[in-house]
Parts: C-alpha cells; structure tokens; sequence
C-alpha cells in the first residue's frame, strides 16, 4: 500500500476548502447571523466556538490549541502504521480537520462554526468542514476494523 504521505495534496485540499468557506462567513454573515437554506433544516450561521465539539470546555482555546497541536504530531510521526486505504483516509481526514481549526484558534482565537441544521425543534450545534473531516475519518476507522484481513 503506498505511503499515506502521498495524500497530503488531500490535507491542503480541505484545510484550503474549509479555510475559504469559513472566510466567506466571516465576510457574508454577521456574528450570529443565520441565513435559512431549506427551511426547518438546514441554514448557515456565523459563530465562535473557544471550546470544543459542541462547545464543551468553553474558553480554553489555549489548552485545545496544545492538544490539537501534539495530536497533530503523533499522526504525523505514526503515519506508516496507516497502512490500508481506508485508514490512511481517515489519516488524511483527521489531519486535515486538526489543521484547519487548529489555523483558527492560532488566527482568530476561536474556531468559527457555521453549518447548522435542524430536525423538528432540536438544533444539531453548528460546526464546520474541518468538524465534518474528523467525524467522516470516524467512519474511516470503523470500516477499516470492520473490513482488515486478520493475521491467522
């Protein structure tokens, strides 16, 4: 299998992809502005998140910052045990989130949260494409243990 080295084109990619959509926020809505796409379901808003997913540890960009920073590097420096297609996806797709909240929190000193949707009257809290990369590399790493051929 080659290396998963050859996907970091994919990392810039959607670091670039999620750095652009969250500039055109920035630039398109105001702070806790909320554009209705399909009404009763999805919409787009402009919010700052100094915490983690779903704003847990609320202002503690710092600390999230040195976490996200070593996580980074220890999926670097452990790459070549990302030896199957899915896994090293989801090598990729991890990066690639990391990196692009990490450019947030290291350049605006808060992750910028924008993608929401809702279901009835409970609201999913907004994330972003770089949220969206961790949690499809989730999935990466599930059908990878579902689907690797066991040493017998």
């Amino acid at each position: 299998m080659t290396s998963p080295l050859y996907f970091i084109p994919l990392i810039f990619l959607f670091v670039a992809l999620d750095q652009l959509t969250k500039l055109l926020i920035l630039y398109a809505i105001p702070l806790y502005g909320v554009i209705k796409i399909v009404p009763g379901f999805f919409y787009l808003t402009h919010l700052y998140n100094t915490g983690a997913a779903f704003g847990i540890m609320h202002d503690n960009n710092r600390f999230l910052m040195m976490i996200a920073l070593a996580a980074a590097l220890i999926l670097f420096w452990q790459r070549s045990h990302f030896a199957s297609l899915p896994l090293q996806l989801g090598w990729v797709l991890t990066l690639s989130g990391i990196i692009g909240n990490l450019s947030d929190r290291l350049w605006r000193g808060h992750v910028v949260d924008f993608l929401g949707f809702q279901i009835w009257n409970y609201y999913w809290p907004p994330f972003n494409i770089a949220d969206t990369c961790i949690c499809m590399a989730v999935g990466f790493f599930f059908l990878s243990a579902f689907t690797s051929q066991r040493a017998k």
